[in-house]
């Protein structure tokens, strides 16, 4: 099993409302940092992320009814690596959870980047819905 960390933040905005804004791949550009200077096009049930640095492609799931907004990202390496991402109910407002896996062979420096990078996308989403 893979280490982890579950990064969430509230947002205060009734969870299906906000599931219903944000759960579009071609959303995911507008509050994630490393999307924010490419565009997706949508190749099958993939998206390729074209002006990225090297040549990745997201999948994302489907809309559901639960609020959840899985991404796998496929690095080009033969392994996809998945990105779990929940909306869920906080009485009026939501919580927006996101896990990262630490994948083997990255240094704890690393992955406390990757969490402080998520960090950051989570409050760009933060700003983004309230203001």
């Amino acid at each position: 099993m893979l280490p982890s960390q579950t990064i969430s933040l509230t947002i205060p905005r009734n969870w299906v409302d906000l599931y219903e804004t944000i759960w579009k791949p071609d959303y995911f550009p507008k509050w994630i940092g490393a999307l924010s200077e490419t565009t997706l096009e949508q190749d099958g049930t993939w998206w390729k992320i074209v002006g990225a640095e090297s040549a990745k492609k997201i999948r994302f799931t489907d809309h559901n009814p639960y609020g959840v907004m899985d991404r796998y990202v496929d690095t080009g390496f033969g392994k996809e690596t998945v990105v779990p991402m929940r909306v869920v109910g906080n009485e009026e407002g939501s919580e927006v959870l996101v896990t990262i896996f630490r994948q083997p062979f990255t240094s704890e420096e690393k992955f406390a980047k990757e969490i402080a990078t998520v960090q950051q996308d989570l409050q760009r989403l933060h700003t983004l819905l309230t203001t």
